[in-house]
């Protein structure tokens, strides 16, 4: 399992870091989301415990807190996709204002001379 997360973390943190580089504002926008989904996934993962329990206790039993996930990580995940929804929210409306005003998307405002 551990090989299959490692390579859609990489895979979404290439094409996140390819469409960056893009000169389109819509296609650096949705590369930055690429690229917090990337991370968001890293860092839930990190929080992951193999064979992890349910948090559950059973009275009177002994408690081993090497075998539950570590709340935390998901904590800070969840923070994070709201906090990159109020980004990308924000930054499309920048792109729609920065289109209506200067009648491109290009990245430096310019189109290329072909």
């Amino acid at each position: 399992m551990e090989p299959v997360l490692a390579i859609g973390i990489g895979v979404l943190a290439g094409s996140g870091v390819w469409l960056l580089l893009r000169p389109r504002t819509f296609q650096v926008v949705i590369g930055l989301s690429l690229l917090s989904y990337a991370v968001n996934l890293f860092i839930f993962v990190m929080g992951w415990v193999r064979g992890g329990a349910a948090p559950f206790v059973q009275p009177g039993a002994p408690v081993d807190p090497a075998r539950f996930a570590d709340p935390l990580p998901q904590a800070l995940v969840l923070t994070a996709i709201v906090i990159t929804f109020a980004m990308t929210a924000l930054l499309l409306v920048v792109l729609l204002a920065s289109r209506g005003l200067t009648g491109t998307d290009h990245v430096d405002g310019r189109e290329d001379e072909e």
